[in-house]
C-alpha cells in the first residue's frame, strides 16, 4: 500500500521524465543516430582498407555455381555451396593482394600497349578469337566496325579494363619469373641427377628389432626433446563444442513420389523420336550413351532391356534405392542401344527438407533460453561431442564440412549456432570451449613426445651396434654372416630417385651412396625404417655432354615451371602475413 502511494504521489515528475525522455529520442531519431548505431559493417571485407563488396562477391559465386551446375547439370549440396563461397571470398582478396602488388611495383600498361593489343600484328586471344578469318589473319575491317559502332562504346571499355589487366598481371608473372632463371649449372646437375644410375649391395638391419624393453627414457630426457621440439607439437585453434543433429534422408514418401515422377513420364519417354534430347531434358541421373552394347556385357541389373520390344519402355525397377526405366531403342543381333531414364531419390525440399529446417530453429530457439541439454532430452534428440581445429574442414563425426568449421569460428562460448545445413543432416552446435593456438601441453603430447624419443634412441642404439659389428667384419658377406643375415641387392637406382628396391623410401642412403666409389663398402648409414651398409657394384653416370639441345630445353623449362609454381605457393601466404585483412562475412552473411 505504501508503495502505490508513493508512485501516486510521483506522477507528475514521473510524467515529466517521460516527456523529457520521448523529446530526446525524438531529437536523436531525426538525426539518424539510431540508424548509424544499428548499422553493421557496409562492405563483406577490406584488404589493406580497400574494399570488397557484397554485389562482386554474389557475381563470383554465382559464376561458380552456374558454372558447376552447367558442367555437372546435378543439384549442388549445401557443404558444396560453403565451399563455392570460401573460394569466392579467398580468390577475391587474393585478387586484391596482387593489385596492390602491381600497383606499388609501378607496373602499368600505356595506351599504345593497349592498342596493340587490339589492332596490332599479334593481338590478344579474345580479339583473335572473335576476328580471326580462315587464313588465320584477322578481319581488320570487321575489327574496326566494332570498336567504331556507338552501340559497342561500353563493352570496349569493358574489354579495354580486361585487357590492361591481363597484361599487368602477365608482366607482374616476367618480373617474377625474371629472378628466377635456371642456369647451365642448374641444367647440368638435373641432367646428371635423373640420368645417373647404380647398382648395389647391402645388408638391412631394421629399427623394429630393438624392442622397447631394451630402451630406457628418463623424464628429463622427454622433457628436454619436447622443449628442443616444440615446432612439432603445435596446433591452430581448435573448438569443442556439442550438437544434436536430424537426418536429411530421404523417407520412403519421398521415395514413392520419385518413383511416380518416373512413372508419369513413361509414356512419353516411349513416345519420344529423340531419345538423347529426352534424357537430357527430364536430367536423368543416367547419361544418354547411345551406342551399342552386346547383350552379354549388359550388366545384371540392366537386364530387363533385353526382353523389350524396340521402342518400348519397361516398368520402373528399383536399383539401390532409386528407380529406373529402361527404353530399348533398335536391337542388331546380340547387341542392343537404349536408354535410361532414372533420378536418384532425394528429400522432398519442402515436405523434407523444411520441416527438418523448422524443427532445427525451433530446437535452437527453445535451447537458448531453457538449456541445450534440457531441450535435446526434452525433444529426445542425441548431444554428441567434437572437436574441429581451424583450417582443417574434416571434423570427426560430421566429416568434412567449411561451413560448420566457419561459424565455429566465430561462434563464442556457450553461445548456440543457427541451424547449419550439411550434405546429409541438419545440425545445431553449442561452443564448449575455444582453445588458442600455441605450443600444446606437455601433458598433452606426452605419448607423442615418448615415441619420438624411443624412436630416436632405437635409431642411434642400432647404429651403434651395426658400427661395432662393422670393425670385426669390414666386408658385407662377413657382416651378414656375422648378423644371421643374407646380402641382398638392388639395382637401377636412380639419383634423383626416392625407393630401394625391397628396402622402401630411404633419400638418406641413396645420397649416400652417389657419394661412394664402385667396390667401397660404407660405415653403417642411418636410414628412415633401418640402418644400412652399402657396396656398390657399378655406376652408370651420365655424361653432361652427351645432352642433345631438346633435353637442354626440356629440363630448363621443367625447372623453371617448378621454381614459379614453388614460388607462387608462397607468393600469396606471404602478401596475406604482411596484409590488414577485415572479413565481414559473419556479419554481413548471418
Amino acid at each position: 500500500m505504501g508503495v502505490m502511494e508513493k508512485m501516486r504521489n510521483s506522477t507528475a515528475s514521473i510524467l515529466w521524465i517521460l516527456i523529457f525522455s520521448f523529446g530526446v529520442l525524438w531529437v536523436l531519431a531525426d538525426t539518424q543516430v539510431f540508424d548509424a548505431m544499428s548499422v553493421g559493417p557496409r562492405n563483406l571485407g577490406t584488404v589493406n582498407g580497400e574494399e570488397i563488396s557484397l554485389d562482386e562477391y554474389n557475381q563470383r559465386v554465382s559464376n561458380y555455381t552456374d558454372q558447376f551446375s552447367q558442367q555437372s547439370g546435378r543439384t549442388m549440396t549445401p557443404e558444396m555451396r560453403a565451399m563455392y563461397e570460401n573460394q569466392a571470398w579467398e580468390d577475391l582478396v587474393a585478387a586484391r593482394l596482387i593489385e596492390q602488388k602491381i600497383n606499388e611495383l609501378g607496373i602499368t600498361v600505356t595506351d599504345s600497349e593497349l592498342m596493340e593489343m587490339v589492332t596490332g600484328d599479334n593481338p590478344a586471344p579474345f580479339i583473335r578469337e572473335q576476328f580471326q578469318q580462315e587464313d588465320g589473319t584477322i578481319d581488320q575491317i570487321a575489327l574496326r566496325a566494332a570498336i567504331e559502332s556507338p552501340e559497342n562504346s561500353e563493352i570496349w571499355i569493358m574489354i579495354e579494363q580486361q585487357l590492361r589487366e591481363n597484361r599487368r598481371q602477365q608482366k607482374l608473372n616476367n618480373f617474377i619469373s625474371s629472378g628466377m632463371q635456371v642456369s647451365s649449372m642448374d641444367i647440368r646437375n638435373e641432367f646428371i641427377r635423373a640420368n645417373s644410375f647404380a647398382d648395389i649391395e647391402y645388408v638391412r638391419f631394421p629399427y623394429s628389432e630393438i624392442s622397447n624393453d631394451e630402451i630406457t627414457v628418463t623424464e628429463d630426457e622427454l622433457r628436454d626433446y619436447y622443449e628442443n621440439n616444440s615446432a612439432r607439437f603445435q596446433r591452430n585453434e581448435t573448438y569443442q563444442f556439442r550438437f544434436v543433429s536430424w537426418d536429411k534422408t530421404p523417407t520412403a514418401e519421398d521415395t514413392t513420389n520419385t518413383v511416380q515422377e518416373i512413372e508419369d513420364l513413361r509414356p512419353a519417354f516411349e513416345d519420344a523420336v529423340n531419345d538423347s534430347l529426352f534424357v537430357l531434358r527430364y536430367q536423368s541421373a543416367v547419361p544418354y550413351r547411345g551406342s551399342f552394347v552386346s547383350i552379354d556385357e549388359i550388366r545384371d541389373e540392366y537386364r530387363p532391356v533385353v526382353d523389350l520390344e524396340e521402342g518400348e519402355v519397361s516398368e520402373v525397377v528399383m536399383i539401390n534405392g532409386d528407380p529406373f526405366v529402361f527404353k530399348k531403342i533398335e536391337q542388331r543381333g546380340d547387341e542392343i542401344k537404349f536408354a535410361v531414364l532414372s533420378y536418384g531419390v532425394e528429400a522432398d525440399p519442402i515436405g523434407t527438407i523444411d520441416r527438418l529446417a523448422e524443427e532445427a530453429e525451433e530446437f535452437q530457439f527453445y535451447a537458448e533460453s531453457d538449456g541445450f541439454e534440457e531441450e535435446a532430452e526434452r525433444r529426445e534428440l542425441e548431444v554428441q561431442q567434437a572437436t574441429a581445429t581451424k583450417d582443417t574442414p574434416f571434423i570427426p563425426g560430421l566429416g568434412a564440412s567449411e561451413q560448420t568449421l566457419r561459424i565455429l569460428e566465430n561462434l563464442r562460448e556457450n553461445r548456440i549456432s543457427d541451424p547449419i545445413e550439411l550434405d546429409n543432416v541438419f545440425i545445431v552446435a553449442q561452443m564448449l570451449e575455444k582453445t588458442p593456438e600455441g605450443t600444446r601441453p606437455f601433458e598433452e603430447v606426452r605419448s607423442q613426445v615418448e615415441n619420438a624419443v624411443r624412436t630416436q634412441k632405437r635409431k642411434e642404439l642400432m647404429a651403434s651396434r651395426v658400427s661395432e659389428r662393422l670393425q670385426g667384419n669390414s666386408d658385407l658377406e662377413s657382416l651378414a654372416s656375422a648378423s644371421d643375415r643374407e646380402v641382398q641387392s638392388a639395382s637401377d637406382i636412380r639419383m634423383n630417385g626416392s625407393n630401394i628396391s625391397g628396402a622402401g623410401r630411404e633419400l638418406r642412403v641413396i645420397g649416400a651412396i652417389f657419394d661412394m666409389e664402385v667396390g667401397e663398402t660404407s660405415n653403417a648409414i642411418q636410414g628412415e625404417n633401418a640402418v644400412f651398409v652399402v657396396r656398390v657394384t657399378n655406376f652408370d653416370k651420365a655424361d653432361p655432354s652427351e645432352m642433345t639441345s631438346a633435353d637442354e630445353s626440356e629440363i630448363r623449362n621443367r625447372l623453371e615451371q617448378q621454381k614459379f609454381t614453388s614460388f607462387n605457393e608462397v607468393f600469396i601466404e606471404r602478401l596475406r602475413e604482411g596484409a590488414d585483412i577485415k572479413d565481414n562475412r559473419s556479419q554481413i552473411l548471418r
